[in-house]
């Protein structure tokens, strides 16, 4: 038994979350200037849209996983999860290659898990 291994999750998850929103605050900033020339209804601006909304929530939920009983489970699985869902939107939104679309629905599953670790 290590009873710093809840604190230092706690410290990195936590540190993790505020890096993580600082990020997705300046995401929103771009794509609030960089798709403002574009029509809203372009699949690209709902796919940046999309990412930069969970990417939110995930870091909020982030901050919430620091304070669980297990975060590094949680914070992992949630890190996994914004990585691989809201990473592989971005990329579309921003390249227009669909290489790494696969990867959104793993992203999926790890947020999900990420949530119920958290209720655990």
């Amino acid at each position: 038994w290590n009873p710093f291994s809840n604190l230092l999750g706690f410290q990195v998850f936590q540190r993790l979350a505020g890096v993580s929103g600082a990020l997705a605050v300046t995401a929103g900033a771009y794509g609030a200037h960089g798709f403002k020339n574009k029509d809203p209804d372009d699949y690209s601006r709902v796919l940046y849209e999309t990412a930069n909304k969970y990417h939110f929530y995930h870091s909020i939920a982030l901050l919430g996983a620091s304070r669980c009983r297990k975060p590094a489970v949680a914070g992992t699985l949630l890190l996994l999860g914004t990585g691989a869902f809201c990473g592989s939107l971005y990329h579309q939104a921003l390249t227009g290659d669909p290489v790494l679309r696969k990867l959104a629905p793993y992203g999926g599953v790890f947020l999900i898990a990420g949530w119920l670790a958290i209720a655990i």
